[in-house]
């Protein structure tokens, strides 16, 4: 794997803006917003200097709301312009995310190496199955397990949500994934981890 197959990809980042995102749990003090802030400017920065016309990002509870072509500074904007309230309705995201990465493959402008998917939450979702159907069906229409990475960086430690999606992970080819494309962290093994890693992971395990 090489710093290539990263630099000619599309970036989508997902944001929840949940309710539970307002819980203050966090070391020093901090909300699950505030610590998600932080670790998504982080990523934000290091998926503009791959892909330099700016990445997706899409804010979601029970509607979502997309911002095409984002920079680290909108990223900042985007955060003091919300708060979190509602429900994690990420399958109406997440599928709109996908649908849009097929529309632009098959319009010829999609990026060479395919998509990464990353998606911030602290909970699961308001419909777990339809999301795991919403990832298999993406799994039927690609080439190979590279061109459609999707990762969950889980913030906070509610441990329902760690089962689903740590589930899915080990499952997913299991119950009729075509390839395996997602994969789960926590902010703990982030800090382990460099941006760089962090995205490779996403693309490759």
């Amino acid at each position: 794997m090489t710093l290539g197959v990263l630099t000619h990809r599309d970036y989508t980042l997902m944001l929840d803006k949940s309710g539970s995102m307002s819980s203050v749990d966090q070391p020093g003090g901090k909300s699950r917003w505030e610590m998600a802030q932080e670790s998504t400017l982080g990523l934000a920065s290091k998926c503009e200097l791959f892909d330099p016309d700016g990445i997706t990002v899409y804010l979601f509870s029970d509607r979502f709301q997309r911002y095409d072509n984002v920079t680290s500074t909108k990223v900042a904007e985007i955060f003091q312009e919300n708060s979190p309230s509602g429900g994690t309705n990420l399958v109406a995201a997440l599928q709109h995310a996908i649908n849009n990465y097929f529309q632009r493959k098959a319009a010829g402008q999609a990026k060479p190496e395919g998509e990464t998917i990353l998606v911030v939450s602290d909970g699961e979702p308001d419909n777990r199955m339809a999301v795991v159907e919403v990832i298999i069906n993406a799994t039927q229409k690609i080439q190979g397990d590279e061109e459609l990475g999707i990762s969950f960086i889980q913030v906070g430690s509610d441990r329902g949500a760690r089962r689903f999606y740590k589930g899915l992970d080990e499952q997913l080819q299991g119950i009729g994934a075509k390839f395996d494309i997602y994969d789960i962290l926590n902010l703990d093994e982030m800090d382990n981890m460099t941006l760089t890693e962090v995205l490779l992971k996403a693309i490759t395990d």
